[in-house]
């Protein structure tokens, strides 16, 4: 059985990014160097070359290792100073950079509410035209998946100083965050946009951090096949996908069964999500998918591939029984080339096991590429409907092992591309924004969110609490009139958590920023003002400052009360009480319950009969909220336990 998974072609080169010279690429033109923090700089030489450093005066030698990697220290410098030189020799190679700057380095990551460019947020072009500032200086590193961990940054990736043309498609969000401390601190800056709309948080973890949480060992062992052979770990994927399935399915992980009488199955069109069809409008899950094709002797004899256009997430094929390929992709042609024997004279099944995690489904391609394409270039096309029927949705399974080299839904894929080429660069700190793409995993994300924070303060200050901001979720999804449960509602709980067991973690809350039917709020401004509020508490000194809405503190039952003290008195917007508390029962009973605040305490009524639990505040993908802080920021949803 020859098996097939997309390859994405980021992915496809193994071997480490060559260097223009022995400085690693991080190193260019116009780069800002963390102030006031010994300066690491690194590269790759010839193998146990000398290697001298110099820094405009400031010098440092180093000896490259068996493997050419070397590293020297520079002193600490402040800021100010003008226009900097670096100049490496190594080997009898020199490469010299310019025009460096020392100020503040922040490192911005996440998916696609980060990497959300300036020129699409609110008054885009007004703020790209006002992007000019020469002490401002950007980088963005590409989306550059891969399955083990590189040194450098492609060719061509370097810093550049801030104009309309460099910023237009900078993330909004960092370039926000960037301007303000630029104005707060009067030093450079130096922003890095390291983002990819979609992916997972289990992307950015390195394989020692995911190795500790003791729950990816499967997935990292396929990845390390992977990487030393992918054919390999393409068949070791697909065995742990046919795993999942014969556990989540039981009986219905028959469709690939020549014998089976699928007379009965409805029928879909060979082209097009299956969201058009009557019922499977808002389907996401395993639906397997039949068709058949008949072929003479000396058709059957022939070498062949089977061609079924791009299948939206994942595919496991059959013909006649026998897996042929397995892909996950939402848009790549899937061309399975078929083994000898596979194909036989008359009626020929292919069965295809398709599993979509969220938006369009199925086989969506044209009809016309559908079938197979023989040796002599002759053809037996793929003809009629699909005949098709639900082996089971989502909400009765767990999500399917993704391929962990696919960028964004692997396992360290973006760590190992993105990440790692940058560490240990000097930063001041980081600003996350991700979370959408695990919205399904609330208590695994209360998990790989510290262990995350974790690994990329060992990368890049050996440990050191370095300042970690992270936005919570804006709003998205349908607005409710009732208590509901809410998926969105328990991860920014989750970040809320995070938030409040490290003190150098801090969360800018997005809720009232977003929009009901927009996973993409443009409103960038205030998410960016908000980061920059959190650096000035964190990482700057104003410990005064008021960087957040009101939080929790404490909830308590006070005779037919509960009472909820918050960490700062509250305001009420538009109404006279706040709205949108809930409290819980036992059994995941909630109800709304009449509230009204008293400076940093809201006092809550408890219905008659009802036990209270647990209390929940904005438990909603879309909450309508009118909860604020003095300075105009909201107070964060969460749940709390009520003793």
């Amino acid at each position: 059985m020859r098996l097939k998974a997309l390859i994405l072609a980021s992915a496809l080169s193994l071997s480490t990014q060559a260097m223009a010279g022995p400085l690693a690429s991080v190193f260019s033109d116009h780069a800002v160097l963390q102030r006031d923090q010994p300066i690491k700089v690194w590269g790759r030489a010839a193998p146990n070359a000398a290697v001298s450093v110099d820094l405009s005066g400031a010098r440092a030698s180093a000896t490259a290792d068996a493997q050419g990697r070397w590293r020297a220290v520079l002193p600490a410098r402040p800021a100010g100073g003008g226009s900097l030189t670096l100049a490496v020799e190594a080997g009898g190679e020199r490469q010299v950079v310019s025009d460096l700057v020392m100020g503040d380095v922040w490192l911005c990551s996440g998916q696609s509410n980060m990497e959300y460019p300036l020129r699409r947020a609110l008054n885009g072009d007004g703020e790209v035209a006002s992007a000019d500032d020469p002490d401002i200086r950007l980088l963005q590193t590409g989306k550059i998946s891969r399955p083990t961990p590189q040194d450098s940054l492609p060719a061509g990736v370097a810093w550049k100083v801030s104009t309309p043309q460099t910023a237009a498609g900078f993330s909004a969000a960092c370039f926000f965050m960037g301007r303000d401390l630029r104005q707060a601190a009067k030093v450079p800056i130096g922003l890095i946009d390291a983002t990819w709309g979609g992916s997972v948080i289990q992307d950015w973890i390195s394989r020692e951090g995911l190795t500790a949480l003791k729950t990816y060992d499967e997935g990292l062992a396929v990845l390390a096949d992977y990487a030393r052979d992918p054919a390999l770990g393409q068949a070791n994927w697909a065995a742990m996908l046919d795993r999942w399935a014969a556990a989540k399915l039981g009986a219905n992980n028959d469709g690939q069964r020549p014998d089976l009488d699928d007379r009965a199955w409805k029928t879909l069109p060979l082209e097009g999500f299956w969201e058009s069809a009557p019922g499977l409008e808002t389907f996401d899950g395993v639906i397997w998918l039949r068709g058949e094709v008949t072929l003479t002797k000396a058709q059957a004899a022939q070498g062949a591939t089977l061609a079924l256009g791009p299948i939206d997430d994942m595919d496991t094929t059959f013909v006649n029984g026998r897996e042929v390929g397995a892909t996950q992709s939402w848009n790549a042609p899937r061309d399975y080339r078929l083994a000898p024997g596979v194909l036989k004279a008359g009626r020929n099944v292919i069965a295809v096991r398709v599993i979509d995690s969220g938006g369009g489904g199925g086989a969506w391609g044209k009809a016309a590429e559908k079938g197979l394409r023989f040796d002599d270039g002759s053809t037996a096309p793929l003809a009629g409907a699909w005949r098709y029927k639900i082996a089971a949705p989502l909400s009765q399974t767990s999500l399917p092992p993704n391929a962990p080299w696919v960028g964004a839904a692997g396992l360290s894929t973006l760590r190992n591309g993105m990440i790692a080429p940058l560490a240990p660069y000097g930063v001041k700190g980081f600003a996350w924004y991700q979370g959408e793409a695990n919205v399904t995993q609330a208590a695994e994300y209360g998990r790989l969110m510290p262990a995350m924070i974790a690994d990329w303060r060992q990368a890049f200050g050996d440990g050191a609490p370095l300042p970690f901001l992270m936005v919570q979720l804006a709003a998205f999804g349908a607005e409710k009139d009732r208590p509901a449960p809410s998926d969105w509602a328990a991860l920014r709980d989750v970040q809320r958590r995070v938030t409040a067991a490290d003190p150098k973690v801090g969360m800018a809350s997005a809720v009232d920023i977003g929009s009901p039917y927009d996973i993409h709020p443009a409103d960038k401004l205030r998410v960016g003002r908000r980061l920059g509020l959190l650096a000035r508490k964190l990482a700057y000194g104003e410990s005064g400052l008021v960087a957040a809405g009101p939080a929790p503190v404490s909830a308590r039952r006070d005779g037919d009360s509960v009472v909820v003290t918050l960490d700062q008195p509250g305001v009420v917007h538009a109404a006279g009480r706040p709205i949108g508390f809930e409290l819980c029962e036992a059994a995941e009973s909630c109800r709304f319950v009449d509230a009204t605040l008293d400076g940093a305490s809201v006092r809550l009524a408890v219905p008659a009969g009802l036990q209270p639990v647990k209390v929940r505040y904005a438990w909603a993908d879309s909450p309508i909220i009118n909860l604020f802080g003095a300075t105009g920021l909201p107070a964060t949803p969460f749940e709390a336990a009520v003793p």
